[in-house]
């Protein structure tokens, strides 16, 4: 695999995998051209872009098949006597593996020539890749023709139109092909050939002419090679042209490239950069709506109050309704601001409907226990509390016989009776006073406790029937934008360009996306 195969391989799998992961959320539109850019593009990967394919198309007799011989320095192109005709493709590459794109294209095996072997002058090396091919006549009253040259106009870097001095004008080639290839200028070049059957003194005139017969076509900036495939003149010429043509990214390559980029253009524009969306801030409201809908903070208070007073049975009821419809849309309003239309319907099919938000927190509160007991130490508190009160009442009792002289116990006995009374008394309301104070603790660490395992268990069904689903959706929009940018281009595609400077001679600029040179090509000399 070549390069430019490789590379535009790369992006092109990119792209795929972008669309799989994107499907359904994208626009049908985009969806189509992006489906259909990669189908394309894998189609010409297949056929290898880097090849560069020249065509020299003709009319009969324009010398077009002698031209090829020339170019691939070979005896190979039909070349007529009793009526100069070429009926099938001819093809010379030189490359290896060249095979499927001649297959593609309907050359047959018979009519195929590969010039990449030791035998080989060193100096074919510069066309190494070039797939020359010699179409039939446009002129020929064959139907097939034209099909055939409509099919191998969309690859070719180099269409070279060999047209001879009688003909030139011939309306057949102007109104059924030239104007209709206005758009291929850029990769197009006349050679004007039988240059040598034209006086030396009238060749710059018919060269003008041919140029103004283009212009009126539309084609202004397509150059004019005079030359003659008898005489050798300007053959050197377009050889030079090829070299540096070959040199350059093939134009299947540049359109493939420009089509690849196109499609992950649309993709980008249907996955903006930012998504402004963090779970942390949005689970802390949002589980503070849930905590009301469900009155978590009452059922806590309902807990205090059976721990504090010693009797009540609060339970959970269901959340309400509305207040999860209303906190699921604002997780989605959230969540989904920054998406298109397509991702922001995927996202609210993803993540679970209000109804089951709303049994999920049902199902999690119910599993939080109500502790309403007391503290372990109040029985011990209470049998302290209730002695302490008996003590005091006996010894009290005890006070009051002994002042009135029933009890004879003397005046001393009988203020210690009474000091023992109040102690008793006093250790009563103060071991009534630490039950009470433990139990209030007590009540409020189990009414934070209840609280604290409810807001947990209501971020757990958040996270799990909206949270997940969410970020799932976004790392999934973020993949999409990645592979869409890792398919973009690396550089501008620029179409091949073949300009000619306004000087006699044939002085050919040839750029493409490799970058511009300037190629002086020997003058053609009468």
């Amino acid at each position: 695999m070549t390069s430019h195969d490789a590379t535009l391989g790369a992006r092109t799998e990119d792209l795929g995998r972008a669309l799989q992961i994107a499907g359904s959320r994208l626009d049908d539109t985009v969806f189509g051209k992006v489906a259909s850019s990669v189908a394309g593009v894998r189609e010409r990967l297949a056929l290898g872009v880097d090849h560069t394919v020249v065509a020299l198309a003709g009319g009969t007799g324009s010398g077009k098949s002698s031209t090829f011989n020339k170019i691939s320095r070979l005896t190979f192109a039909d070349v007529g006597v009793k009526r100069p005709t070429t009926a099938k493709v001819t093809a010379c590459s030189w490359s290896d593996d060249a095979a499927t794109l001649l297959d593609w294209l309907g050359v047959e095996r018979e009519r195929r020539i590969t010039r990449a072997g030791e035998l080989d002058s060193a100096d074919e090396a510069a066309l190494s890749g070039l797939v020359l091919l010699d179409l039939p006549d446009h002129d020929s009253v064959a139907p097939g023709h034209r099909e055939v040259v409509d099919k191998v106009l969309p690859l070719v870097d180099l269409l070279v139109w060999v047209v001879d001095p009688q003909k030139y004008a011939d309306d057949a080639l102007h109104t059924g092909y030239l104007r209709d290839s206005s758009g291929m200028r850029a990769s197009t070049v006349v050679v004007l050939n039988q240059i040598d059957t034209v006086p030396v003194g009238q060749r710059d005139n018919l060269v003008n002419d041919v140029k103004r017969l283009l212009r009126d076509d539309g084609l202004d900036d397509v150059p004019v090679i005079a030359a003659s495939s008898k005489t050798d003149i300007g053959i050197d010429d377009l050889r030079g042209l090829l070299e540096q043509t070959v040199a350059r990214r093939s134009v299947s390559a540049g359109r493939a490239a420009g089509e690849l980029d196109a499609a992950a253009t649309l993709l980008l524009g249907q996955t903006p950069a930012e998504v402004p969306w963090h779970i942390d801030t949005v689970l802390e409201r949002e589980v503070d709506a849930l905590a009301r809908a469900a009155g978590l903070e009452s059922v806590a208070a309902q807990v205090g109050a059976a721990v504090r007073n010693g009797y009540g049975s609060p339970e959970f009821r269901n959340p309400d309704p509305d207040s999860i419809a209303l906190s699921r849309s604002r997780w989605l309003t959230g969540s989904g601001e920054s998406l298109k239309p397509g991702w922001q319907r995927s996202l609210a099919e993803s993540v679970a409907s209000a109804r089951d938000v709303a049994s999920a927190v049902s199902a999690a509160l119910q599993g939080i226990t109500l502790d309403t007991r007391g503290p372990t130490t109040q029985p011990l508190t209470r049998r302290l509390a209730l002695g302490a009160v008996l003590l005091a009442v006996l010894l009290g009792i005890a006070t009051v016989l002994a002042s009135m002289g029933i009890l004879p116990v003397g005046d001393t006995w009988t203020t210690v009776l009474g000091v023992l009374a109040v102690v008793a008394a006093v250790a009563a309301l103060v071991v009534f006073l630490v039950a009470m104070q433990m139990r209030r603790a007590l009540a409020a660490r189990r009414a934070q406790g209840v609280i604290a395992s409810g807001r947990a268990a209501l971020e757990r069904v958040l996270q799990q029937t909206l949270g997940v689903p969410t970020q799932k959706l976004l790392d999934e929009h973020r993949a999409v934008r990645e592979l869409a940018q890792s398919a973009r281009d690396d550089g501008p595609s620029v179409p091949l360009r073949v300009e000619e400077n306004p000087t006699t001679g044939s002085q050919i600029r040839v750029s493409s996306t490799g970058g511009a040179r300037l190629t002086d090509l020997r003058s053609v000399r009468a």
